[in-house]
């Protein structure tokens, strides 16, 4: 079970205690009581108030653990780059969604277009238009 998801839920889904969670990350118990409280990594909580981590929670740690160790970042700047992180994927569903909506807009114009075709009467007799050319010169006074 540690080496994977939880059969009973999803990648979201809190189910490791602090102990389990800071095994799969590799970090002591204390690490991530640290980050909670610093707000990098937000646990949920069971009614008597126990921390319970999900698998999204532990790739963050293990995440968190990794810019500042091999990268050098302090944690402020880390909470920083989750931060903007967490606006581009938000950003990109609302893409999406407008991209969605876009592409049914068009699929309703195309069908309104049609059905006004269809309704056009079919005994009219197009007219034969031509251009011309108009001078106009105003009366002097």
């Amino acid at each position: 079970m540690f080496g994977g998801m939880p059969p009973e839920g999803d990648e979201e889904t809190p189910v490791f205690v602090i102990s389990v969670a800071a095994q799969l990350a590799g970090m002591h118990a204390q690490t991530l009581r640290t980050y909670d409280r610093q707000g990098l990594v937000s646990p949920g909580r069971t009614s008597g108030g126990g921390r319970r981590y999900s698998m999204r929670d532990i790739a963050l740690l293990r995440e968190v653990q990794r810019l500042s160790q091999e990268d050098g970042v302090n944690l402020a700047g880390i909470k920083r780059i989750i931060e903007l992180e967490n606006q581009v994927d938000a950003l990109r569903a609302r893409v999406a969604e407008l991209t969605e909506e876009l592409a049914a807009a068009y699929v309703a114009a195309d069908q309104a277009a049609a059905a006004a075709h269809a309704s056009y009467r079919r005994d009219l007799v197009p007219l034969n238009q031509q251009t011309a050319m108009v001078v106009w010169r105003p009366k002097r006074r």
